[in-house]
């Protein structure tokens, strides 16, 4: 059996520690989508590692990594967390062997990253930015689009790489210069530069897809590690405040390039409660009615983006939501992540529908008008004290009321929850049932 693992919510739902968890289970991990706007955040040991581009089975030495071409890879950012992660002696002497990238994965070049920063900053005058990461994710998805994308292989290709460049460029200074009255970019030092770094990312180049087919042909388990939520999916999520990407489980396999043949389980990520960086409606947020809670649960939480460290807007499990997520993806079994953050709240609520205009709705709206005009509904159920994590090896020995909201979600949304997190260590983990087996338990 092969897994997917995707975020439930906006993202930030604790991915990496549960793509980290399975990624032991897994032979191959391949992160299918986005770029380093995605950080995935593992605590092993009591070090706290941050990783954007490479995937999280990376800490699991006897793995294969691969970087798909569905993602936009921004090579000196790959470099920055290579060495880093050879700094903490994660890689072996030879890194080619565990991390491999996809020859037709399309890059984020530094003139992507200086005109998503000059939107936003524009936007902002007026109030209308969304709130990107600034990391050039939109616009190399843009040229990806408009076919004025340069791609890993085309590094290798001087005289092509030449020709692209230039064209692209004469586009983006025209825009730097008249429309943003700002100076242009120089071909010259962004030639050689991507001329050294094809040279460094020559090793690490490979058709992934093929090493993928190869792999499932020979029935060895796949991880697919997918970025941000399933509600900033570019299609499906809360547009325009969303990502440039498709986040939705389906990009697994346009993303590496495998087909649909072969038997996959969907997991989502979903956090005990709810957050969301940047931008945009978000119906449960309780910083209005309970800032001094929010407070508590953004540090107790260390609720702060793991990739630009903006402080992370909190509210409570939204059922709706995560209703429309699981649908929308096909996801077979839930991961459940900070229920220990909650801990000694004595009311927790969970909303199970909206008001809109005088209504009660059950489902996700499209307009994100009409999402940042609901009224959320709510059950409210009663809190749990504090556990200790290394004793809770059961769900029988989780807090009664904790047993009862997990019931409650899976009753909801017809689905398990198979991985219960019950703090921010690997080893604090309970597992319920194993995705990589073909019947869950239930």
């Amino acid at each position: 059996m092969n897994v997917i693992v995707i975020g439930a919510q906006w993202g930030d739902e604790g991915k990496g520690k549960v793509i980290d968890f399975y990624g032991s289970q897994a032979e191959y991990i391949v992160r299918y989508q986005g770029g380093n706007n995605a950080g995935h955040t593992l605590v092993v040991n009591d070090s706290k590692i941050v990783l954007h581009m490479i995937p999280s089975g990376i800490l699991h030495g006897d793995k294969i990594c691969l970087i798909a071409n569905g993602v936009v890879f921004d090579p000196s950012a790959f470099f920055k967390e290579l060495e880093h992660l050879q700094s903490l002696k994660v890689l072996s002497a030879v890194p080619q062997e565990q991390i491999r990238i996809s020859e037709r994965a399309h890059l984020i070049l530094p003139y992507h990253q200086r005109l998503d920063q000059l939107r936003e900053n524009q936007a902002a005058k007026t109030h209308t930015n969304i709130g990107t990461t600034q990391k050039g994710i939109g616009p190399a998805y843009e040229d990806k689009a408009s076919r004025y994308g340069i791609r890993c292989i085309d590094l290798l290709e001087p005289e092509a790489l030449a020709l692209q460049l230039q064209r692209v460029l004469a586009e983006k200074n025209s825009l730097f210069q008249h429309y943003f009255q700002t100076v242009a970019m120089e071909f010259e030092p962004l030639y050689q530069d991507c001329l050294q770094w094809g040279e460094r990312l020559r090793p690490f180049m490979a058709d992934v897809r093929e090493i993928l087919l190869e792999a499932l042909k020979h029935q060895k388990p796949v991880l697919f590690e997918g970025a941000q939520g399933a509600l900033l999916d570019l299609d499906h999520g809360t547009y325009p405040f969303v990502t440039a990407s498709h986040t939705s489980a389906a990009a697994a396999f346009t993303g590496s390039g495998v087909g649909l043949k072969y038997p996959v389980q969907v997991v989502g990520v979903t956090k005990a409660y709810t957050t969301r960086v940047g931008l945009g409606p978000f119906p449960t947020e309780m910083e209005q009615e309970s800032a001094e809670l929010a407070a508590q649960i953004r540090q107790v939480g260390e609720e702060w983006g793991a990739t630009t460290g903006r402080a992370r807007r909190i509210g409570w499990l939204d059922l709706v939501a995560l209703k429309y997520a699981v649908d929308m993806n096909g996801i077979s079994s839930l991961a459940l992540t900070k229920s220990d953050v909650l801990q000694n709240i004595d009311i927790i609520k969970i909303c199970t529908s909206y008001r809109l205009h005088g209504n009660t709705i059950y489902h996700f709206p499209a307009s994100a008008s009409d999402l940042s005009q609901v009224e959320p509904v709510y059950e409210v159920m009663s809190g749990w004290g504090v556990y200790e994590s290394s004793l809770m090896h059961t769900l029988a020995d989780l807090p009664h009321e904790l047993q009862n909201y997990i019931k409650f979600i899976e009753q909801f949304l017809g689905i398990p929850i198979i991985l219960l997190s019950t703090g921010p260590g690997r080893e604090e983990t309970l597992i319920i049932s194993n995705p990589f087996q073909e019947e869950l338990a239930h």
